[in-house]
């Protein structure tokens, strides 16, 4: 599906598209992230959460978790008094949450270096990040293709654009034309060069999460990260019950450096853990609090999360499915099982097996956040541009979802009962039988009365079709283009830009290109 109108319709289209959206922007609020104001929903009863508990201090008990080719974790856990067999390490019962609860804090403050835009991470807050990890990318014009590193800058620029997200993130989209063993540190500049939020560090490998923390101390100074929060690991899993070197070593790494770790298990129901709602979180809880258990032994104190990344597959052919009622009870057993734990909750957003930004795309992408909001969730991944089950960032996916995102901080802030909310003086001015259209208090209140969203089109008939007849797509095609145009440069200092480039020059003339992790 492309995008090939008469260049005065598109001029049309996007003029009006485009003021909307920049009258939108003026008015919606644009906060460093979202206090929630609703409350969680609770899908387990007390029962429910101690029998999870339970089964999980099984599971630790009697298989136990493998670490694979990191000779170090499987000594900090002999050390600790655990019962190391080979790679295989099995944990007695409530030692993994005694370890976690006696160090991890609830709460911390990710630094962005626009202290403005600076994230508290846990408790009522909710941090929403973009994509992360798709090797393809997507719009109208160009349809689905291998992403670059001009992709991967455009949709920095994109995600810093728009107000309802509040984090850079990380691989927003994979630059498969730089080479494989490097393009990291090109991704760290981008994000640390176009953006002034918070963004996360390499994830793959001890050596990429020490040049993440290395270019930090540049941004930053060393006795700032010494003390602060400034990057984002996510160390997954193999599920079930194993994490590899990859993972453990970035997760060392940033637990010596005090930078926080969300420890997240990945999971597809039926396949990497039992095909039960009940089988699959014992299993995400067991391998949450091994790993979570670690970072607190590496270092007591380091923040952590836990992390939960849990979906459904079809049974008819194996793919990945979501948006399911399953992945939304998982989601929110998840929530309470962190809260139990006293740690923050890291999980994902608007998923889509969609091919395309479509129905299914939108079904399933609102489905999988409102879950995740619900849930408590502190930080989301992939709450804009998720299409073909994470292989691709989608451009105009990304704006569909910004929508989203820019509703659910509306929803979860809560009725306002202030004086003016409670609009007494406006009811009283218009008397029964009148409307509310001329009133002062109408008046007064008109841009921010309702949230209003850049994508949908609430006009007649005819003018949509005076308009060019657009779908949301085509209306999304225009607004992402709209919104890279309105781009502010947050500027750096030239200084740290030098020394950031030259540590990046020297870091890449250590070793070959190769294009292998």
């Amino acid at each position: 599906m492309t995008v090939a109108e008469p260049k005065e319709r598109r001029r049309r289209s996007g003029g009006r598209e485009g003021r909307g959206a920049r009258r939108a922007q003026e008015t919606a609020p644009r906060i460093p992230y979202i206090t929630r104001k609703v409350g969680c929903m609770e899908i387990l009863s007390q029962e429910g959460l101690e029998l999870i508990e339970h089964n999980a201090d099984a599971i630790l008990r009697d298989t136990g978790m493998e670490f694979h080719d990191d000779p170090e974790i499987l000594e900090i856990f002999r050390d600790a008094g655990c019962d190391v067999q080979g790679t295989r390490v099995r944990f007695d019962p409530g030692f993994c949450r005694q370890t976690i609860q006696a160090t991890a804090p609830a709460e911390f403050t990710q630094a962005a270096r626009n202290p403005e835009n600076s994230v508290r991470i846990g408790g009522a807050n909710t941090v929403l990040c973009p994509s992360w990890g798709p090797p393809f990318v997507h719009d109208l014009d160009k349809g689905r293709r291998y992403a670059t590193h001009d992709d991967f800058t455009r949709l920095i620029k994109l995600h810093q654009t728009i107000p309802h997200l509040h984090h850079s993130g990380g691989v927003v989209c994979e630059p498969v034309d730089l080479p494989a063993n490097k393009r990291h540190l090109d991704m760290l500049y981008g994000h640390i060069r176009w953006s002034d939020r918070p963004f996360m560090g390499a994830f793959i490998g001890a050596e990429r999460a020490g040049h993440s923390i290395d270019i930090a101390r540049i941004l930053f100074g060393e006795d700032f990260v010494a003390n602060n929060a400034v990057l984002y690991c996510v160390s997954n899993t193999n599920a079930p019950l194993v994490m590899d070197s990859h993972m453990s070593g970035a997760l060392k790494t940033y637990a010596r450096a005090g930078q926080p770790v969300a420890c997240t298990p990945w999971v597809l129901s039926g396949a990497m853990s039992p095909c039960t709602v009940a089988g699959t979180m014992t299993q995400v809880l067991a391998e949450a609090l091994a790993t979570l258990s670690l970072v607190q032994l590496i270092a007591p104190g380091a923040p952590c999360l836990m992390g939960s990344f849990a979906s459904t597959l079809s049974m008819q052919n194996g793919a990945p499915t979501f948006g399911t009622p399953e992945a939304g009870q998982m989601v929110l057993a998840a929530g309470q099982l962190a809260r139990r734990l006293g740690v923050p909750l890291h999980t994902v957003g608007t998923l889509s097996a969609s091919k395309l930004p479509d129905g299914q795309s939108q079904q399933e992408a609102t489905w999988g956040l409102m879950m995740s909001m619900f849930a408590g969730a502190n930080v989301i991944n992939h709450a804009t541009g998720w299409l073909e089950g994470g292989l691709v960032t989608g451009f105009e996916k990304t704006m569909l979802d910004a929508d989203i995102c820019g509703k659910v901080a509306r929803f979860f802030d809560g009725i306002d009962l202030s004086e003016n909310a409670q609009a007494m003086d406006a009811i009283a001015q218009t008397g029964p039988g009148k409307h509310f259209l001329g009133a002062d208090h109408t008046q007064a209140n008109f841009l921010t009365a309702f949230f209003r969203p850049d994508t949908p089109d609430n006009n007649s008939f005819e003018q949509w079709s005076a308009d060019g007849g657009l779908d949301a797509a085509q209306r999304a095609n225009l607004l992402w283009k709209d919104t890279l145009d309105r781009y502010v440069d947050p500027g750096l200092d030239p200084a740290i830009d030098e020394e950031i480039c030259a540590y990046i020059a020297r870091r890449k003339a250590e070793k070959p290109d190769a294009n292998y992790y």
